[in-house]
């Protein structure tokens, strides 16, 4: 199935169901997971200063929270924080997957629908459009 998984979290109420799904998966072919939290930055001012939407603690701590529960299941689990600007998660979370040569993303989902995911630019719905390997969207 999949050897090497890219998990996205991001403090919504579909994170337990996500790391679930993640974990199954990760079972069915003995797989190694990687837990991808991406701490976006809102750009202000004509400068282009950047502020933080998130701690990096709390950013970590969403992280490492994951990670133990993946562990904790038997799961062989890596986490890692990723910084983009606000916007730009999808890509982050993409080159990420990328990087650690996943065969699947496993994200959640806020539910918003396509319409809605389209007008409030949904990093699941750009996740899905911008992705070279299979994407799991759980709600």
């Amino acid at each position: 199935m999949y050897e090497r998984l890219l998990v996205a979290v991001d403090h919504s109420p579909s994170t337990e169901r996500v790391l679930a799904a993640a974990r199954e998966l990760a079972r069915l072919s003995d797989g190694e997971v990687w837990v991808v939290h991406v701490r976006e930055r809102d750009v202000v001012g004509r400068a282009g200063g950047l502020i933080d939407t998130e701690t990096a603690a709390a950013a970590q701590q969403e992280v490492d929270a994951a990670v133990t529960v993946l562990a904790g299941a038997g799961v062989k689990a890596h986490g890692e924080v990723r910084h983009a600007i606000q916007g730009y998660a999808a890509r982050e979370i993409i080159d990420s997957a990328g990087q650690h040569n996943a065969g699947v993303i496993v994200m959640g989902s806020k539910g918003w629908g396509d319409l809605a995911g389209l007008l409030l630019g949904s990093t699941a719905h750009k996740v899905i459009h911008l992705a070279d390997r299979a994407v799991l969207v759980v709600r």
